[in-house]
């Protein structure tokens, strides 16, 4: 049986095509800086989101910890969401491995602080505080994208106070491509997203579909910092031109086609909305969140999982389409819910799926 996973679009696998165009690839020893493959890839990235400069590394936590840790010092704070990726799910390193201190706000739905919270939560000049120096924002945000009136305001705000703005953009390129539409500009939809923030990190493991990899875009000499920290949290990678490869190869065919994700997650939760004892609680770009009443959510976990179906339960039921996942799957997974909604099901419990949001 063929599995429908729909954990996380972190479980996409290469294309043969992809393969292909890893095969091919140039490399270098990029510790040395002559990866061609990796070089071309950091100018390409910095381009499409209109910074100065690139730096590849293995994993979004990496380049969010690299990131932060260039722009802040010891006894520095940063502004986050309690939800937020950075804070809640990278296993606090930015506090432990740079004693650069969490100041976590309460988020709305859309994953919005509010800005007199913000505003609030800056603090004085004065040796009793710790100094704070960054806010960090997240889009999307459980699949829901960022209004551009909330980035233009929040990192206004931030500015105003003299702080720095890191976008932690996973999943920016489905916020790129929701925000350009059918046939829109995705190249200029993304870059109008990433001018809110002096940092960006783009994830390509994710929809994309490269097996590894994310890019922190900022200004040079912010790179140059952050390449150091790299270097200090083992980042340092020798013919990683082979990953990069793939990663192009993505950027060539894998963007527009996010769009296909969207429309498959729209058909799942419009499937799902009605049953009986189920709520569908967000359903944005490629994320679908489901409630199952009764606290029933492990035995509709099982029974899917009986049927070949995959999904995550640590935040409630998650559902993430990617390039994966195809129309049939779809189909599959509703007439699953559905028998288990008629039935009532009485499946017994297995532990939901213990992972990350991503």
């Amino acid at each position: 049986m063929k599995v429908v996973d729909l954990r996380s679009d972190t479980v996409t696998r290469p294309t043969a095509a992809m393969r292909e165009a890893i095969a091919r690839a140039e490399v270098g020893d990029d510790v040395f800086g002559d990866d061609p493959t990796v070089l071309a890839l950091q100018a390409r990235v910095a381009a499409l989101t209109g910074k100065e400069a690139a730096l590849f590394m293995a994993s979004g936590t990496q380049s969010n910890l690299c990131g932060m840790l260039a722009h802040c010092q010891r006894g520095d704070e940063y502004i986050v969401g309690q939800l937020a990726h950075t804070y809640r799910y990278e296993g606090g390193g930015a506090a432990v491995l740079g004693s650069i201190q969490p100041q976590p706000l309460v988020q709305d739905a859309q994953g919005r602080m509010a800005l007199a919270d913000i505003a609030a939560a800056i603090k004085p000049d004065d040796p009793h505080f710790a100094r704070t120096r960054l806010l960090c924002l997240e889009n999307t945000w459980n699949g829901q994208v960022m209004s551009h009136d909330y980035l233009a305001q929040a990192t206004a705000l931030a500015r105003q106070h003299g702080l720095a703005c890191h976008l932690d953009g996973a999943r920016v390129f489905n916020a790129a491509v929701a925000d350009a539409g059918p046939g829109g500009d995705v190249p200029a939809a993304l870059r109008r997203i990433t001018g809110y923030f002096d940092s960006v990190s783009v994830c390509f493991s994710k929809g994309l579909g490269a097996p590894v990899g994310s890019m922190l875009c900022g200004s040079r000499e912010l790179i140059a910092r952050a390449h150091r920290v790299r270097k200090m949290v083992g980042g340092g990678m020798r013919q990683v031109g082979l990953l990069a490869a793939a990663v192009d190869h993505a950027l060539d065919h894998h963007v527009e086609r996010l769009a296909e994700d969207h429309r498959r997650a729209a058909k799942l939760a419009q499937g799902l909305q009605g049953l009986p004892g189920l709520s569908v609680r967000s359903a944005a770009t490629n994320i679908v969140f489901v409630d199952v009443d009764q606290g029933r959510g492990a035995d509709l976990l099982a029974h899917l999982k009986a049927r070949g179906i995959w999904a995550t339960g640590l935040i409630g039921l998650r559902f993430v389409t990617h390039l994966d996942v195809d129309d049939d799957g779809i189909e599959r997974t509703l007439a699953a819910v559905r028998e288990f909604c008629a039935q009532g099901s009485t499946v017994s419990a297995s532990p939901a799926a213990a992972a990350g949001p991503y």
